[in-house]
């Protein structure tokens, strides 16, 4: 799985003229499911998002995560994310999870985070979707379970 993480003041996702979803202060989530991904990386990227410390405490300082600050999460499906573009002129997305099994997925993530205390709202999956956010920091973070540290 592959995550881009946004500390926002707001955000929110439309499919047409409807809201899909929206959040206030919280994270921004786009979430690329790979081929292989399953259950044990829907609980380590959760956790790890969940409990990543990156609201600011008292004294500015990234010391507080998402569950102390009482944010929300905005979870938007964006299989581009497993796109590779280094061979030809067009994105190949062979690493993708086929739809079936990353939808899936993806409601598992909304769930893990959901079961760990964070109020998690989401796109619509497969949809052309527009996502709007004021980005706080600006701080953004991408998280590959399959990459090494």
């Amino acid at each position: 799985m592959i995550a881009v993480i946004s500390r926002v003041a707001q955000a929110r996702v439309e499919v047409g003229s409807a809201v899909a979803g929206a959040i206030d202060k919280g994270l921004l989530i786009l979430l690329g499911v790979a081929q292989g991904d399953g259950p044990e990386q829907v609980a380590y990227l959760g956790s790890k998002i969940a409990n990543f410390r990156i609201f600011a405490d008292q004294e500015g300082k990234m010391n507080l995560s998402l569950l102390e600050v009482s944010g929300e999460a905005l979870v938007v499906s964006q299989f581009t994310l497993l796109g590779s573009w280094r061979k030809g002129r067009r994105p190949s997305f062979d690493k993708a999870a086929p739809p079936a099994q990353a939808a899936l997925l993806v409601e598992a993530f909304i769930l893990e985070l959901e079961r760990l205390g964070v109020p998690a709202r989401q796109g619509v999956f497969g949809a052309h979707m527009m996502v709007y956010m004021e980005n706080d920091g600006p701080v953004t973070f991408v998280m590959d379970t399959s990459a090494p540290d």
